[in-house]
């Protein structure tokens, strides 16, 4: 299997917001790591204890200081949290038109059933445009579900089922991973999922 990009292709449609909110949350952790060593540094020098004799002058605190640095924080987790939940959200309701299929996760590979019958291992075929619904469930260790080009991840586990849904925007070939480690093998249990111009 070929090798898997850093930054892999956006193919589905979640794809592009799911790598808005993380290149915000790397920009704003960046901007305040950032922050936070510049003043540090800033402050060892400008303050630096310059003899045995120095004696530190008595600081008032400041409301207003307190207030930044207490609600300019918050203003930013709840942005963060309010997108994340739209993220979320949009994930968790498959539209009505999804194509649906069942995935049986097992040391070490993956198993596919369209409702028309057709039966896959490690190869899942869709079609462009056409939203997906997986149903997957394992049949012995928990596994994890993960196409870093579609952006989705999704544990599967032994006696309960989970889902997962996506639409392919881009014809093409398409890794797929466990991510939870499942035994000796787990390394091995890979796939591809093939997206094709015409619906199936």
């Amino acid at each position: 299997m070929d090798h898997v990009p850093l930054f892999p292709e956006q193919a589905s449609a979640h794809a592009e917001q799911v790598d808005a909110l993380f290149f915000f949350l790397l920009a704003v952790s960046g901007f305040f790591i950032a922050l936070i060593a510049g003043l540090l540094v800033y402050f060892s020098i400008k303050y630096r204890r310059r003899s045995d004799k120095d004696c530190p002058a008595s600081i008032a605190g400041s409301v207003k200081l307190e207030l930044a640095w207490s609600l300019i924080p918050l203003a930013i987790a709840l942005v963060i949290y309010v997108w994340g939940a739209q993220l979320y959200f949009s994930w968790a309701r498959p539209p009505d038109d999804c194509m649906e299929i069942y995935v049986v996760a097992k040391q070490w590979m993956w198993k596919f059933q369209h409702l028309r019958g057709q039966r896959e291992i490690n190869e899942l075929h869709v079609s462009v445009n056409q939203p997906v619904k997986l149903t997957m469930i394992s049949q012995d260790v928990i596994h994890s579900f993960f196409v870093p080009a579609f952006r989705i991840h999704q544990d599967v586990l032994p006696g309960r089922y989970t889902t997962i849904w996506f639409n392919a925007t881009k014809p093409g070939k398409y890794h797929l991973f466990c991510s939870q480690y499942c035994g000796t093998d787990h390394s091995k249990m890979v796939g591809t999922v093939i997206r094709s111009e015409e619906r199936r």
